[in-house]
């Protein structure tokens, strides 16, 4: 009989790389895109209603590429769509989201010493905020407000900043700063799915009809997508964040995921600027720096340890924990676990060179031991993963005792 916990987990990392391949291939084809338009060659000869053209070389080969003020006289019998991109990144994690923080809501979304949230009532701030996120910047874009596009740009930061510091008030460290990234991919998603994708399919229908497209679908789409490109480096670091417990324990959690948007600003805008031959901006990557130093700062100096539950009584475990907590040999086997791990799984490691817990993960006590018991499971137990190189020595004997463990306690 299979293993449940060994079958979630492939089910998680077939999820997790899914979500990775077709990550890379909208990040892939939005810059390319946003990089061909913006170095577009406006002269004299060009077909009637192109905009501007560009030779590219690649692979080889010579590619000539020509975009049209609104749409060609007729439509073209071939026509490829850049959306599945979008759409399949968008479900697969949506699906990531569900099998780590909504299934395992007690060890990655909830945070006691923030919020003692029930799990469903997380869940349900969780998924009603991305509803929230997507109506309210797209009802501000549709406003008068939306049709200056600086001091657009600039009250979406402000939402982000807000939602950056909401998150933290009522979710770990990690499904804070996790779920600000949510938040903005979604927004971008339902920017292709909502805005980008229908309006190219006015035009189209125009141009099967017969009729002249109004320019104002690619002006709108054009809008949405700008902001696209813009989001998606601080996207991209707020969902690796989870592995880097000196962003996401932090004290200013939410203000380090704030100047990371700035960061991607920059960096964006160098780009911008030279595909569309404005010149190098240099002192981008100054200020890039200099918001990077800053980042580093509010992270090491006031450096709160979040995994501060783990100093609670076993007495305090929630039920799916407590379950593992009452297993006969659960002291011995959390002796075990503190003595191989926590030389580097500690408020203070004493493995040199190791300044904090891996990943934020501290076993240094039976609380701790309890918590993660799935992670002890499959790192330390079904697999020799951990410890690394096994320089704690721990015995096959201990890992087998951490087999039956775990499993006594998931029978329960």
């Amino acid at each position: 009989m299979w293993d449940l916990v060994l079958v979630e987990s492939w089910v998680e990392f077939a999820v997790r790389w899914i979500h990775v391949v077709t990550g890379i291939a909208w990040i892939g084809s939005s810059f390319y895109f946003i990089a061909l338009d913006l170095g577009l060659r406006r002269h004299g000869g060009l077909p009637a209603g192109v905009a501007g053209d560009e030779w590219q070389v690649h692979g080889g080969g010579f590619y000539h590429l020509q975009k049209y003020q609104v749409a060609p006289e007729g439509m073209p019998e071939d026509l490829i769509w850049f959306k599945w991109e979008s759409y399949s990144t968008w479900l697969s994690g949506f699906a990531m989201l569900i099998l780590v923080y909504y299934l395992g809501a007690e060890l990655y979304l909830i945070d006691p010493n923030v919020a003692d949230l029930p799990v469903w009532a997380a869940v349900a701030i969780s998924l009603g905020s991305l509803v929230f996120g997507w109506l309210a910047y797209d009802r501000i874009c549709k406003s008068p407000f939306g049709t200056d596009n600086t001091k657009l740009m600039i009250g979406l930061y402000v939402i982000l900043v807000a939602m950056a510091w909401g998150y933290t008030q009522v979710f770990s460290g990690r499904a804070a700063l996790l779920h600000l990234g949510a938040f903005t991919a979604t927004i971008m998603s339902a920017n292709v799915f909502f805005v980008i994708i229908p309006n190219q399919k006015v035009v189209v229908a125009d141009l099967k009809a017969g009729r002249t497209p109004d320019p104002k679908y690619g002006i709108i789409a054009k809008q949405r997508s700008t902001h696209n490109n813009y989001l998606t480096l601080p996207v991209l670091f707020l969902m690796l964040s989870n592995h880097y417990p000196l962003a996401f324990a932090s004290d200013y959690n939410w203000l380090i995921a704030s100047l990371v948007f700035l960061m991607g600003v920059t960096i964006r805008h160098f780009f911008n600027s030279m595909h569309s031959r404005k010149g190098m901006l240099w002192w981008t990557w100054g200020l890039t720096a200099a918001l990077f130093l800053a980042i580093v700062a509010l992270s090491v100096g006031p450096l709160s340890h979040r995994g501060g539950t783990y100093d609670s009584e076993v007495s305090d475990l929630r039920p799916a924990q407590a379950r593992f907590a009452e297993v006969e040999s659960f002291e011995e086997v959390a002796g075990v676990v503190m003595g191989r791990c926590s030389m580097c799984h500690s408020e203070d490691p004493g493995w040199e060179g190791i300044t904090h817990a891996p990943k934020g993960v501290r076993l240094d006590t039976e609380y701790a031991v309890a918590t993660h018991a799935k992670e002890i499971y499959l790192q330390s137990g079904v697999t020799h993963a951990m410890p690394p190189g096994n320089l704690s020595w721990m015995e096959q004997e201990e890992r087998e005792m951490i087999v039956a463990w775990y499993r006594e306690g998931a029978a329960r």
